[in-house]
C-alpha cells in the first residue's frame, strides 16, 4: 500500500502495480488542508455533514483535479446504510443506495465512509468494477454478496475478482450491543474481553469475500483503524457530528 505523490495524501492499493486497467484510490483526512469556508477541518468529502456545499464542493474539485478525473463522470452513492446495490453507466448521484457497479471505462465509482469500511473489487481482465459502502448493517444484510452477484451478471468472473477493503474501524473500538453483536457470527465478535461485545468488521468482511469465491492473495485489507488515528482519519465515532467523510473511489481506466 502506498501514499500518492500529489499534494493530497491518497492510499492505492499495492495489487495495482499488476492491473494498469484499473485506478484506486481511498483518501486520508489531509488535515493540513484548508478551506475558509469549511466548518470541518481537512478534505471533508461527505455533504451529509456540518460543512457547507460551498466547502464540500470545493474539496471535491481539488480532489478530482488532482487525480485527473471529470466530475460529469463520477458516480456518488446517497448511502442509506441499505443492501442496495445498482448498475450504473453516468455521472450523478443515486438516491438510497450503497453499492454501484459499472462496465463503463472512464466512469468513476464513489462511495463516502468515516468508520465504516469502502469495500472496492474489480476485474481487471472482464472489466467490472464495483464500490460498496459496508458499515455493521450493510454487513449483515450481505451488500458485498449481493454486489459480487450483480458484477458477475455483468460479466465479471469470481477466478478474477480482486478486493481492497479500507481503513475502517477495528475490533478493539468497534463496541456494540447485544442486539447488533448478535446479528455477526460469533466467530467475529468478542463477547469477553470487554464490557461490552466488539465486532470484527473487517474479519467478517473478509469472510464474506473468500465465501464469494475471491482468493485470499486476491483480497487485501488496509490494517489502519479510523478510530485511532485522528491525524489521518475521520471517524463518526469519535467526533460525532463535526466528523468529516472520506471517500474510496475505483475507476476502469479510460
Amino acid at each position: 500500500m502506498s501514499s500518492s505523490s500529489t499534494k493530497l495524501s491518497l492510499i492505492q492499493p499495492s495489487m495495482l502495480d499488476q492491473d494498469e486497467s484499473i485506478n484506486i484510490w481511498f483518501t486520508f483526512k489531509n488535515e493540513h488542508h484548508y478551506f475558509p469556508e469549511s466548518r470541518i477541518n481537512g478534505l471533508n468529502l461527505g455533504f451529509n455533514t456540518l460543512d457547507s456545499e460551498a466547502a464540500v464542493t470545493q474539496n471535491r474539485s481539488l480532489l478530482l483535479s488532482e487525480l485527473n478525473l471529470d466530475s460529469e463522470w463520477v458516480a456518488y452513492a446517497d448511502q442509506v446504510h441499505s443492501n442496495r446495490v445498482q448498475v450504473v453507466s453516468e455521472g450523478g448521484t443515486y438516491s438510497s443506495t450503497d453499492g454501484l457497479v459499472t462496465t463503463l471505462p472512464g466512469l468513476t465509482l464513489a462511495i463516502q465512509v468515516a468508520d465504516c469500511a469502502a469495500v472496492l473489487i474489480w476485474d481487471p481482465i472482464n472489466y467490472v468494477i464495483g464500490a460498496f459502502h459496508a458499515g455493521w448493517r450493510g454487513t449483515v444484510s450481505d451488500i458485498v454478496p449481493r454486489g459480487i452477484a450483480l458484477m458477475l451478471q455483468q460479466g465479471a468472473k469470481r477466478e478474477q475478482l480482486r478486493a481492497f477493503i479500507s481503513p475502517c474501524i477495528s475490533l478493539q473500538n468497534f463496541e456494540v450491543g447485544p442486539e447488533v453483536a448478535e446479528q455477526f457470527p460469533d466467530k467475529y465478535v468478542d463477547w469477553d474481553s470487554y464490557t461490552k461485545p466488539h465486532v470484527n468488521l473487517k474479519g467478517f468482511l473478509h469472510t464474506q469475500l473468500v465465501d464469494e469465491g475471491l482468493n485470499e492473495e486476491s483480497i487485501e485489507i488496509h490494517p489502519a483503524c479510523t478510530i485511532e488515528n485522528a491525524q489521518k482519519f475521520y471517524s463518526y465515532r469519535r467526533e460525532g457530528e463535526r466528523s468529516g467523510r472520506m471517500m474510496g473511489i475505483i475507476q476502469i481506466s479510460r
